[in-house]
């Protein structure tokens, strides 16, 4: 029966997410605002909802490991398919076309996993009522990050192309992606819960699958919109949104803080779930150095570059089960 679950919900989720993507380029084009900003904005906000579903669920739960492990691991697997993005598209080199473009979500994404590790490390006791400062800091950090995406917006191509005859309104569209994420909202905790259940069920650790399953699992939306957006030719949305997905993952695990009511947040969450952490920021600094380096070597079908990613993304993931992270 789990396993039924498992594939209906997940078979869902493909359509959903692919919805999003469809829709997502239309309000690109009708708004103007173009593929950059809605691919690191609204899609990657859409997206995410399974993570941030996952996580109040787990803290609600008293997991508050779970929680942070599957954003935090959700960061390593969106850059992983960073990698898959440059297989598919092999001859299009659809990374070094919009490179500059996402220098800066890049480079937000960085700072603001950065900013999480340091407030892990730090351990800062200063609370607003029971919650802390730092995750106040982090959600803060957030919303600047998307102040200055906007306010450096100057994808103008868009506005210079003509609305292609037959592509639904802007109510249509807006319509289309609000039923596509709330059957997101809907799906995602029953899909969880089945991923849980085979993973008890095959001898696989909560721990284990925290930080790997449950991430790869929650993040299967950003795969599949990234996927769908490659298949339209929408380049700037689908780097964007695993960019994108790496920032609100973060915004997210500030505003976790505000469902775990027993205290701070970030100072429930094992000290090893730093390793978690840091191999997102490893992987995210070497997406970003991939999308802007001229490196144009390939070892059979797939670039030194996304080699690498894929390499150390397997890598962290062995080394996550041999160090079996405690729940």
């Amino acid at each position: 029966m789990m396993w039924v679950q498992f594939l209906i919900t997940a078979a869902v989720i493909v359509l959903a997410a692919t919805k999003l993507a469809e829709y997502g380029d239309v309000i690109a084009v009708r708004t103007r605002l173009g593929g950059l900003f809605i691919g690191t904005i609204l899609i990657a906000a859409a997206t995410s909802l399974p993570e941030v579903l996952t996580t109040v669920s787990a803290v609600q739960q008293s997991f508050p490991n779970l929680a942070a492990g599957n954003l935090l691991g959700s960061n390593t697997f969106n850059m992983f398919l960073l990698a898959v993005l440059d297989v598919l598209a092999r001859n299009e080199r659809i990374l070094r076309k919009v490179a500059l473009k996402h220098a800066l979500s890049g480079s937000l994404a960085i700072f603001m996993i950065g900013l999480v590790l340091f407030f892990m490390i730090a351990n800062l006791s200063i609370k607003i009522g029971w919650v802390g400062v730092d995750s106040l800091l982090i959600m803060l950090g957030y919303f600047a990050a998307m102040y200055l995406l906007q306010a450096s917006n100057t994808d103008g191509a868009l506005l210079e192309v003509e609305v292609p005859p037959g592509m639904p309104s802007l109510a249509t569209a807006l319509l289309g992606f609000g039923v596509a994420a709330g059957a997101l909202i809907y799906v995602t905790p029953y899909m969880v819960s089945a991923s849980a259940e085979i993973a008890e069920v095959t001898g696989l650790g909560t721990t284990f699958v925290g930080s790997t399953l449950v991430a790869a699992v929650t993040s299967l939306p950003e795969m599949v919109t990234t996927l769908a957006a490659l298949r339209f030719g929408a380049y700037d949305m689908a780097i964007g949104n695993l960019f994108g997905s790496n920032l609100f993952n973060m915004f997210a695990l500030g505003l976790t803080d505000v469902f775990y009511t027993p205290g701070r947040f970030l100072a429930v969450i094992d000290p090893s779930f730093l390793l978690v952490g840091m191999l997102g920021l490893l992987m995210t600094g070497m997406g970003l150095i991939g999308n802007l380096a001229r490196l144009r070597h390939r070892i059979l079908f797939i670039e030194v570059d996304a080699l690498a990613l894929t390499v150390l993304y397997f890598g962290g993931m062995y080394l996550l089960y041999l160090r079996g992270i405690s729940p």
